[in-house]
């Protein structure tokens, strides 16, 4: 008797017979579904061995210009950052101070200048200090004997060198309070010594009671001698030119002397004791 009756199943060896399954091609994927989720219009999904898929992203800005745009790019870069460079070089030296580049190039700096970029301060200092300035002092003494003397004289700002070289702190008193004694008195008198100003008593004042506690500090008066004036004096010499500078300064000193200053009866009992 036959397997098969009545279809109750297919015939023995049917599978057999079969042919093999006809493959079924997947859909393809839309364009929105192949662009990676997040990526901009126009990014695709390419293929890699291993790990996720790599995201290409479509190029923008110098990289999306062809080789020539891009040379021509880098050529209007190089000459704008040539052309600020220059700029702020020649501002630069039009506000900064006297030096060897613009005595030398002065006329060709002026004419980039002005009128359009005419600058009216200057950079830092406006007159840095060019030479040096030592402020000296001597006194008329009073022996214990009763005898008068003049002293030599003595170089308080040298003084006030010494106590700074090798100090790795030195004072205030040291660095500034004679110095900006001399600034003072020489701010507020003439050429001739005459008061400039309702300041100048007030600089003098300054100025000698300064040198005078200098003397007493020294024992510049002796044992038991009593100053009974002063007088000071500035000793000016120019800083050497560079070796590369074409100025020519004088190395010879220019001395300021004033006049010879009474100390008042209070101050002269003072040095006394």
């Amino acid at each position: 008797m036959n397997a098969y009756d009545g279809g109750a199943g297919p015939p023995q060896g049917a599978e057999a017979s079969r042919g093999p399954e006809t493959p079924v091609e997947e859909p393809a994927e839309s364009a929105e579904e192949a662009r990676p989720a997040g990526g901009p219009p126009g990014a695709r999904v390419e293929a890699a061995q291993d790990g996720p898929p790599a995201v290409s992203a479509p190029r923008s800005g110098v990289a999306a210009l062809s080789p020539r745009y891009q040379v021509v790019a880098a050529l209007a870069l190089a000459v704008v950052a040539i052309a600020v460079c220059v700029h702020v070089g020649m501002v630069f030296l039009h506000v900064a101070p006297s030096n060897t580049v613009t005595k030398t190039h002065g006329e060709a700096i002026d004419k980039y200048i002005y009128p359009e970029f005419e600058q009216n301060w200057k950079l830092f200092a406006p007159n840095p200090l060019q030479q040096n300035i030592a402020v000296q002092v001597r006194a008329d003494v009073r022996t214990a004997d009763g005898a008068a003397r003049t002293t030599g004289w003595f170089d308080l700002s040298a003084q006030d060198g010494r106590g700074i070289d090798g100090n790795l702190v030195p004072s205030h008193t040291q660095q500034n309070e004679l110095r900006r004694a001399w600034d003072f008195y020489v701010g507020s008198h003439d050429s001739d010594d005459r008061s400039a100003g309702p300041r100048g008593a007030l600089s003098e004042t300054y100025l000698r009671n300064i040198v005078v506690l200098r003397l007493e500090r020294g024992d510049a008066a002796g044992p038991g001698g009593v100053i009974e004036r002063v007088q000071v004096r500035s000793r000016t010499t120019n800083v050497p030119a560079p070796e590369w500078g074409t100025d020519k300064v004088t190395s010879k000193p220019v001395y300021r002397v004033l006049p010879w200053w009474q100390l008042p009866a209070g101050e002269t009992e003072e040095g006394a004791q």
